[in-house]
């Protein structure tokens, strides 16, 4: 918390998992999240533990978001920073991890509020009517990321 507060730079990852469709599960974060509560996010997101890789992280928290693991592939990173209206900053190194996933997610109600498959196409529609309802670093994240990402998928 304290490098939130201070808004310094820090480790992040999200991970985007798509279905044999091509849609991406997202999830709607818990209204206590201690900042972003009760947007629609991607997948899963966290920070990596200290001395703990980047796929470790990974893998635990799509185990305790969403309550199940899948193969994963680092796509890509990026900077950002964004400050949010309670004092809080996100300043992050944020690597971008995707995967793919054809069950159902059993999330974790502490984390998850809701969640929900969706296509690409129709998020993009969907944030440009409605900004305001996403997460900051899922609209970043998907201006960046290519066709050619998610044919590894396939």
């Amino acid at each position: 918390m304290r490098v939130h507060r201070e808004g310094k730079l820090h480790r992040a990852f999200s991970i985007f998992i798509f279905n044999s469709q091509g849609e991406l599960l997202l999830q709607r974060r818990a209204k206590a999240k201690y900042h972003g509560g009760g947007l629609w996010a991607n997948t899963a997101c966290s920070h990596p533990r200290p001395g703990e890789t980047y796929l470790q992280a990974t893998h635990r928290r799509l185990r305790e978001e969403m309550g199940f693991d899948c193969r994963l592939k680092k796509i890509f990173g990026f900077f950002y920073r964004a400050e949010f209206k309670n004092g809080l900053t996100e300043n992050e190194y944020d690597c971008v991890f995707i995967g793919r996933f054809d069950g159902s997610p059993a999330s974790n109600p502490a984390e998850v509020m809701d969640c929900r498959w969706m296509s690409l196409k129709d998020l993009r529609r969907d944030i440009a009517s409605h900004p305001h309802k996403y997460a900051v670093w899922l609209k970043l994240a998907l201006r960046k990321m290519r066709r050619k990402d998610l044919m590894d998928l396939r």
